[in-house]
């Protein structure tokens, strides 16, 4: 089965070529990439196309809407050419081999494969301290509350058939996007379960996620599922 990777991407002249190659040189499965030039104002859609000429399945494409991880991420979900989809950060913070897991997992019947660095096997190595722990703390507790079969919601690193991100209608602006359509599929549905992965600070570049800007954002999908629970 032939899957599609997006790779949303602002900034990221110091880690692109990097992860353009691993993947390339590491994932045995049939895949197209897509990368999304988010509003970059360095040399990162110039590496990408320079990629491009040793790698035909690579395709460059433009968020034409405003500078954002949600707007990025849509504007890759909506070229794709497959019915399963997976983002991957540009920052090689994912495990590849976490990849031919989760599309096992579609095979089988699921619809939404999460990767959960919080169960057996899987791990959080490097990065803030306090971002862990509310990432653990958010995940383990909608685990808990509703029955979502994850323990690691707001992970960014997930694969999806085609028909869920047809079907939810996206409201994020942010990174709580990864977070949102889980949300959705699973009161919608569909089927949902997690594999373990390994996930690592980047080494390089800087990142734009800042958790005490984005945590309104976070917990306001977090009660709004809280209260479509109570509300059955």
């Amino acid at each position: 089965m032939k899957i599609s990777l997006v790779v949303p991407a602002h900034n990221e002249e110091e880690n692109i070529l990097d992860l353009l190659n691993k993947i390339e040189n590491t994932l045995k499965l049939d895949h197209e990439l897509i990368v999304v030039d988010d509003h970059s104002t360095d040399k990162t859609p110039e590496l990408v196309r320079q990629a491009m000429r040793q790698h035909q399945n690579i395709r460059l494409v433009q968020n034409a809407l405003e500078s954002g991880f949600a707007n990025a991420i849509k504007a890759g979900f909506s070229a794709v050419s497959t019915d399963v989809v997976v983002p991957i950060m540009g920052d090689l913070c994912d495990d590849l081999s976490t990849i031919p897991l989760m599309l096992e997992k579609i095979t089988q019947g699921y619809d939404v494969v999460c990767g959960s660095r919080y169960i057996k096997g899987g791990s959080r190595l490097g990065g803030s301290g306090i971002k862990g722990f509310l990432s653990g703390l958010g995940g383990k507790s909608l685990h808990s509350l509703l029955g979502f079969p994850s323990s690691d919601i707001s992970n960014a690193f997930k694969m999806y058939r085609k028909k869920v991100i047809e079907t939810i209608k996206i409201d994020s602006t942010g990174f709580e996007v990864s977070m949102e359509i889980p949300l959705k599929a699973f009161f919608t549905g569909f089927k949902i379960t997690e594999v373990p992965t390994v996930w690592r600070e980047r080494s390089k570049g800087k990142s734009s996620f800042k958790i005490f800007k984005l945590l309104p954002s976070y917990l306001k999908l977090y009660f709004w599922a809280i209260m479509r629970k109570f509300k059955k």
